[in-house]
């Protein structure tokens, strides 16, 4: 859920802030990718309250005692720390303008890293203190996607060249031109790839095809075209932002639950393990999305 339902806007997956910096209206995503929001996580929902109801009926005839009188105990409803939601609306804020004006390097993460920093020393020790929070799982989640940065820029770089008709790939041209094949070529590599350079690749290749250069807001150009162009960056989008949850790190909040599933003690899946579980719920939904919305 934490990567497919930040479909709507350009503020929740960093995909689609790209795609903002690079031309793309606002509310552009909110217009033509709800119905594939609302169908994929939709149907996350009901597989996750079937699943949940499934496995709390085997834990409360397995355990001593009722599992349902302890789940059923709440804590008082209230807001403590209640300024950070000031300094969340500044995180907000600087990406959404830093997307309309095109600020500089170092406004908006000067204007992020302030707010961050009124965060911690404005919240009180007691409350990290009861989430459990600690640097760990933040310096684990920081050290692994640079390693995944670095690495992956030579393999951006020959995508990037086998679109533009410069190179082969294995003795293969560059073949895809339909909505479906971008949405599943853009959700494979946003699955081992982080998913934001691979949206900008991807949708720099679809706007190549259309003879739209990859300069400046060449997406607001590259959707003037119409035609088949809306649906094509369409197809992007949601393969970069669905698929980002494929595996542990296809998308950096996947990651940031394990580790800190597993600082708390909390057992996890493996790596293979994950994408067994993410494939048999999240395959046969993509397969679906590409049905409805994506075939040619």
């Amino acid at each position: 859920m934490s990567n497919c339902g930040g479909l709507l806007t350009p503020l929740g997956d960093p995909p689609l802030f790209m795609g903002f910096t690079s031309g793309v209206p606002f509310e552009w995503t909110l217009l033509n990718l709800w119905p594939m929001w609302l169908t994929v996580n939709l149907a996350l929902l009901v597989i996750f309250h079937i699943w949940d109801q499934l496995v709390f009926a085997s834990e409360e005839k397995e355990r001593i005692g009722s599992q349902l009188e302890e789940v059923m105990k709440h804590e008082p409803l209230g807001i403590s720390g209640g300024l950070n939601f000031l300094f969340l609306a500044g995180v907000v804020a600087a990406v959404y303008f830093k997307g309309i004006y095109n600020w500089p390097w170092g406004v908006q993460e000067g204007i992020m890293a302030l707010m961050a920093v009124l965060g911690f020393v404005t919240t009180a020790k007691a409350n990290r203190t009861a989430n459990k929070f600690s640097w760990g799982p933040i310096l684990e989640v920081a050290i692994l996607f640079l390693g995944i940065f670095i690495t992956m820029a030579p393999a951006l770089q020959i995508l990037n060249a086998w679109g533009r008709g410069d190179r082969q790939v294995l003795g293969w041209d560059f073949g895809m031109t339909q909505p479906w094949q971008f949405f599943w070529a853009t959700g494979s590599l946003s699955s081992f790839l982080d998913n934001a350079p691979t949206y900008i690749t991807m949708a720099a290749t679809a706007a190549g095809l259309k003879d739209v250069a990859a300069e400046g807001q060449y997406l607001r150009e590259f959707l003037k075209l119409g035609g088949d162009a809306p649906r094509l960056l369409a197809a992007i989008s949601c393969g970069a932002v669905f698929m980002g949850a494929n595996t542990y790190i296809g998308n950096g909040p996947n990651f940031m639950v394990k580790a800190i599933a597993d600082e708390n003690g909390v057992k996890m899946p493996s790596f293979f393990g994950y994408m067994a579980y993410s494939g048999l719920i999240l395959i046969p939904i993509f397969v679906a999305v590409t049905v409805i919305f994506f075939r040619a």
